[in-house]
């Protein structure tokens, strides 16, 4: 695990930018973090990282984004298990070739790859974010 602060949301989006370049075709990230706490613009730089130049948005109401099948980012809050997931066809994604970034994915823990990444990111005080990953 590795630690790196954050000092607002430009860093954040940075790290996720560099992040990315650790990554590879089908992996799974599990990020944690309360609401507001900047999982959304960590998957902005993901995106930016991986060369997808389209608009990021949160998958609240859609449940996943795909983004050129490139990466696949999952907002799980809505979710009651893993099996809802299933239903939804959303595990398919996670052997299609792109790389997920899942919020909330303890929703679905069940269903989960057996290999992850986890990114938890933490609000310290103003716009200071504690980002721990591996």
């Amino acid at each position: 695990m590795a630690i790196f602060i954050s000092g607002n949301a430009e860093d954040t989006l940075s790290f996720g930018e560099r992040y990315a370049k650790t990554l590879t075709a089908g992996d799974t990230v599990v990020l944690s973090g309360e609401m507001g706490a900047g999982k959304t613009v960590f998957c902005k730089g993901v995106a930016k990282g991986l060369g997808i130049d389209c608009e990021v948005l949160s998958p609240t109401y859609a449940y996943m984004n795909d983004y050129e099948g490139k990466l696949y980012h999952f907002d799980c809050y809505r979710l009651s298990c893993g099996e809802q997931a299933e239903a939804l066809g959303l595990t398919d994604y996670f052997y299609a070739g792109g790389i997920c970034l899942i919020e909330w994915a303890q929703n679905i823990a069940s269903v989960l790859p057996e290999k992850v990444k986890n990114v938890s990111i933490e609000k310290l005080s103003g716009n200071e974010r504690r980002i721990i990953y591996e």
